[in-house]
């Protein structure tokens, strides 16, 4: 998710570099602004509140407008990540912010100023005041708000100078040249983000081969658990040797072996784009693991993709994996089929539905051929 706060004077042209940014990167505009007159046209409670507010001439508070933008984030899973225009206006708007972003697991990626110069500014917009018909387009409001943008803003800029995710651009140039520079800042932070995708199913969905393809065609590192496993277990390392005990015991192998096994795997992988995760996480507990260990690794995950197919055609592909080489072993009855896919849906539905809350879940219609499937899934990913 890309996440960027866009701060200029009045005249700098945040408008325009706000639409092109839009367009460009899929990104959801959040103007306070905007979105209290939402709230308040669809009288939600709290757009009442904020008129109530309004009304008796006072200001909205912070508390009113940090949950406004909380709902708009989780209302828009399926934006690529959110342009804040107007946003955070003080220190403390600041700390709000980023504690909003922790709590949705996600970040600020950076903060871009077009630093336009006083007189420039002043121009841009008697200018505009000969065709807008605005009444605060004269030069003394235009001055007062100059000078009330600096003194409120300046602590703002110093708070992401010392985060180190401050950007300050020329805004005196041409449209298409700020535009440009704005660009390679953006491009610049894209490429530090790794692009990691969760890929979810029930057991023949076509999990496997799908995350497989999805992995060479975006340049990803594809993750599965069970894979990991059996290549511990044939190169007969100390771990391989204690995980076929487990195996012999007929016991489950336990997180800490696993998570063992995928750090190993991120740490090893260098200049790779991300990862798609099959196979993990399978339980809550492993989703909360996958989220600390992309965290620790200045990571998060991406992109959710859940491939829907209707059980009967589930047991049906089963069956028919069950006669070719590529069996599994909870293939070769049906009861052994129906519990593969009961566990599913009680240990891993509900990590689904807490990924759904927190990021959107992508749904892919999995019926019809491997390239069929495939494409609807490529689709969804090349947006991002």
């Amino acid at each position: 998710m890309l996440n960027v706060a866009l701060f200029g004077p009045p005249g700098a042209g945040k408008g325009t570099q706000s639409e092109f940014l839009i367009k460009k990167y899929n990104l959801f505009y959040i103007s306070t602004g905007d979105l209290l007159r939402k709230e308040i046209k669809e009288k939600s409670r709290l757009g009442l509140a904020a008129q109530g507010i309004i009304a008796a001439g006072g200001l909205v508070s912070d508390e009113i407008i940090v949950q406004i933008i909380e709902k708009t984030i989780t209302e828009n899973p399926d934006a690529s990540g959110f342009l804040f225009d107007g946003f955070p206006r003080t220190y403390i708007q600041a700390y709000i912010l980023e504690g909003l972003m922790i709590k949705l697991n996600t970040s600020l990626n950076c903060l871009i100023s077009l630093e336009v110069e006083e007189e420039v500014s002043v121009t841009r917009l008697l200018n505009r005041g000969k065709t807008s018909g605005r009444s605060d387009d004269n030069e003394v409001v235009i001055r007062n708000r100059l000078a009330e943008y600096q003194d409120k803003t300046m602590p703002v800029l110093q708070f992401y100078k010392d985060k180190g995710i401050y950007f300050g651009l020329n805004g005196n140039q041409a449209i298409d040249i700020v535009s440009l520079d704005i660009q390679k800042i953006i491009n610049t932070e894209l490429a530090k983000n790794l692009f990691n995708v969760v890929l979810f199913g029930y057991p023949g969905s076509g999990r496997g081969s799908q995350g497989i393809a999805l992995a060479k065609k975006f340049g990803l590192e594809y993750v599965a658990t069970g894979q990991m496993l059996e290549r511990e277990i044939k190169n007969k390392s100390e771990l391989g040797k204690r995980i076929n005990e487990l195996y012999e015991n007929g016991e489950l192998v336990p997180d800490e072996i696993v998570v063992q096994l995928i750090e190993k795997k991120i740490e090893n992988s260098n200049g790779v784009k991300g990862f798609i995760f099959k196979g993990f996480p399978r339980t809550l507990v492993q989703s909360y693991i996958l989220d600390g260990l992309l965290k620790k690794h200045g990571s998060q995950i991406s992109k959710i993709v859940e491939i829907e197919v209707p059980t009967l055609e589930l047991i049906s592909r089963l069956d028919a994996r069950s006669k070719t080489n590529r069996c599994m072993p909870y293939d070769r009855d049906t009861s052994k089929i129906v519990k593969r896919l009961q566990e599913h849906e009680n240990k891993t539905v509900p990590v689904i539905e807490k990924y759904n809350q927190l990021h959107g879940v992508i749904k892919i219609d999995g019926m019809g051929d491997f390239d069929l499937v495939f494409e609807r899934i490529s689709e969804e990913l090349e947006k991002s």
